[in-house]
């Protein structure tokens, strides 16, 4: 058994993940519809924030949020601490391979090793099914992540808050898959200034 898996992104009508104004604050008040038990994040995504987090306010782990799961195979993210008290989190997990490169001996951060090379996705969510009982991951990725999980089937439900403007250039959401996947319609709402959030499930 493994949780549910949902990628959650904001895109550009053309399916990229950056180069325009995000609307964050809709993004995020979405977000909250799956009460997600972890936030499954690539380690590209933390340290494109990790100079922001200097400066961020430091409230402390938020006892009944999500688990942060950042998967960072090459062990480049530094700012474990910070991310744990940012006050969205109840706790950090780094989400490490066999083969990953050594950490410091004094780290505090909990760590799950999966796979060789690079990190097992699929064994990482059984074993947050059975070690940490959840049921719900939410995915926060640029695209490489989400990419990945679809390659692997481990993808539930494909969420889209699509902005309108096209961007030409960028990573896109789906990052290098290059399958075919049939989704399956589950609501479209249409916002102020013409943003649209279309929910697709996978089965």
């Amino acid at each position: 058994m493994r949780p549910h898996v949902v990628a959650h992104l904001a895109v550009s009508v053309d399916g990229a993940t950056t180069g325009f104004a995000v609307d964050l604050a809709r993004f995020y008040a979405l977000a909250t519809l799956w009460q997600e038990d972890v936030t499954l994040v690539g380690s590209d995504t933390i340290l494109a924030q990790e100079p922001a987090l200097i400066s961020a306010p430091q409230p402390g782990p938020r006892q009944e949020g999500p688990l942060l799961a950042v998967v960072d195979g090459r062990a480049r993210v530094r700012e474990w601490d910070r991310l744990r008290r940012l006050g969205h989190w109840s706790d950090v997990l780094a989400l490490y391979a066999d083969q990953s490169p050594a950490r410091p001996p004094d780290s505090a951060t909990a760590e799950l090793v999966t796979g060789y090379e690079h990190v097992d996705l699929a064994e990482v969510l059984e074993k947050l099914a059975a070690r940490r009982d959840a049921q719900v991951v939410r995915v926060d990725s640029g695209g490489t992540l989400v990419g990945v999980l679809l390659e692997l089937g481990l993808v539930d439900e494909v969420s889209l808050l699509v902005h309108p403007v096209v961007v030409g250039a960028g990573r896109r959401w789906f990052g290098a898959f290059g399958g075919r996947l049939g989704l399956r319609h589950a609501n479209t709402e249409v916002f102020e200034g013409g943003v649209v959030w279309m929910r697709y499930c996978t089965a």
